[in-house]
């Protein structure tokens, strides 16, 4: 059966004791996860794999929906993804685990010689960090085509909408959102289901995208 974004936005923002969301079911899951996206959802190899962590979980639940029912063609999740592998509640275990982990861009100073620093839990800490690589481009022109455009759905901030189930798009990388341009563009995604016909992405130039992903690439500095 196949799910309405709307009824999977429902699902996912009814409160938990609704379908006793299990979270520990959620972290075993992301250990399959994590041979791609990263033990923390931080993604990897520069953007090949997207960043998961903080996404909305309602919109997590959705992409996972549409690779399950073969809608949002992805070779590497076919072999993980399917009915018999990823029930109902398995996506929405491991989209609420992933919703919920905080990747920090710094870690605060501490005083190495205190008799209270503690090396390890410094570098547990230094595994969940994650922070962009500058893109280049300008960032003025981008900051002001982007706040013009796109911060209304994605925040002034590019940290998205939890409620709205609006992905993050700060944080992301470059190289993926680049990826995910030409998908639209080509008509493989849909930007907005319920306008599929939709060109909004194919308006933008590729300067002007260009200089909103220098600005976007900033926004975790």
């Amino acid at each position: 059966m196949q799910l309405t974004k709307q009824l999977i936005l429902t699902m996912i923002l009814l409160p938990a004791s609704s379908f006793a969301i299990d979270l520990e079911n959620g972290e075993e899951i992301n250990e399959v996860c994590a041979g791609c996206h990263g033990e923390y959802g931080q993604g990897g190899k520069e953007g090949e794999y997207p960043r998961l962590a903080g996404m909305p979980s309602a919109f997590l639940a959705r992409q996972l929906h549409l690779f399950r029912d073969r809608q949002r063609p992805n070779l590497a999740m076919v072999e993980y993804v399917d009915h018999r592998q990823m029930p109902d509640e398995d996506i929405r275990d491991i989209s609420h685990f992933l919703s919920q982990i905080v990747l920090k861009t710094k870690l605060p100073p501490v005083d190495e010689t205190s008799e209270d620093f503690n090396a390890y839990e410094r570098l547990l800490a230094s595994k969940r960090l994650m922070q962009i690589p500058r893109a280049p481009g300008d960032i003025e022109k981008g900051k002001k085509q982007y706040r013009k455009e796109c911060a209304s759905c994605h925040g002034r901030d590019g940290m998205g909408d939890m409620e709205k189930a609006v992905p993050m798009l700060a944080g992301q990388y470059t190289s993926y959102l680049w990826r995910q341009v030409k998908k639209y563009r080509n008509g493989i995604r849909i930007h907005d289901e319920e306008a599929p016909d939709d060109e909004l992405l194919a308006e933008f130039t590729d300067q002007e995208l260009t200089d909103m992903f220098a600005y976007l690439s900033i926004l975790d500095d």
